[in-house]
């Protein structure tokens, strides 16, 4: 819990710092990337997070991993450096995004299917939502072979559930009742 009050706060001074500049954009690309290669690479979290790991080796390894990143996100990671919290930059990343996506009022909603999505299909479904929600939305695409076929779409706390899986257990349910 601690924890992820710290990386709100550092989000949010990020974020106010990128408004300022006028990076905000600049800077949710970088979030995004450290957030996703953090969350899907273990041995980098497992290094960032070890305490027997020198800050100056971390420090290394983020930025030559992110190599490209904007002057402010590496101020960003010399902060965190410095106040010894680099293991919590995906969290920090993370919710920068989610702050980012409020102030924006980008919605994300995330779609279950059994086999990736069509292009066509993706701009279908991007279109009847924002429809539907009057904001920006964001597809975050999962593939679920257990569902079948159809979908599951999650906005918010909302969910839809059109998968064949969902259909055959209310069958099921249907004819053990009965």
């Amino acid at each position: 819990m601690a924890g992820t009050r710290a990386a709100i706060r550092y989000a949010k001074a990020v974020l106010s710092l990128a408004q300022e500049q006028k990076l905000e954009d600049t800077i949710n690309s970088d979030m995004k990337l450290i957030a996703s290669t953090i969350a899907d690479n273990v041995a980098l979290k497992l290094a960032l997070q070890n305490p027997v790991v020198r800050s100056s080796v971390k420090k290394s390894i983020v930025l030559e991993v992110f190599k490209n990143m904007n002057p402010l996100s590496a101020n960003l990671v010399d902060t965190l450096i410095h106040n010894k919290r680099i293991s919590a930059i995906g969290d920090v990343a993370s919710q920068y995004v989610v702050l980012y996506d409020h102030l924006k009022q980008i919605q994300v909603a995330t779609v279950t299917t059994a086999v990736e999505l069509s292009d066509d299909l993706r701009a279908k479904v991007l279109g009847k939502l924002k429809e539907l929600t009057g904001k920006e939305v964001e597809i975050k695409s999962v593939i679920d072979e257990s569902i079948l076929g159809g979908f599951v779409l999650r906005i918010g706390d909302i969910q839809y559930n059109a998968s064949v899986s969902n259909k055959l257990n209310k069958l099921k349910r249907e004819f053990t009742l009965n």
